[in-house]
């Protein structure tokens, strides 16, 4: 198992929980973030300076079986490039355990209904 977790610009989010969706992922998780990137600017308004280095970004993060891992990473990548700077990142890490709560499944078996299978 692995945990996916992306960061991504928020116009691209429905294209990407879309996408998501087509490659069979319909549990995710997300939050809206602040970051800083490369890009060092600042803007001037009416006489004062604003620091606009913290971009608003989602962090959306799911687990996913090993067999979906890269159907997953490809939704991502077709659906947040813009081909601009600060498109995001998508960050991989594997999972030791998982547990349904409601029915004890543990693993794989947790991740997903069995009679949809």
């Amino acid at each position: 198992m692995k945990k996916i977790e992306a960061i991504i610009r928020k116009s691209k989010f429905q294209e990407v929980r879309k996408a998501l969706h087509e490659a069979d992922i319909d549990f995710l998780s997300w939050w809206d973030v602040k970051g800083q990137g490369d890009a060092k600017q600042g803007l001037i308004f009416r006489g004062i300076a604003y620091d606009i280095n913290a971009i608003d970004r989602l962090y959306i993060s799911f687990v996913v079986r090993n067999i979906n891992v890269d159907k997953s990473i490809d939704a991502i990548l077709k659906s947040a490039y813009t081909g601009e700077s600060g498109d995001g990142r998508i960050f991989i890490s594997d999972v030791e355990q998982s547990i349904r709560i409601r029915t004890g499944d543990h693993g794989e078996d947790s991740l997903y209904n069995k009679d949809e299978d």
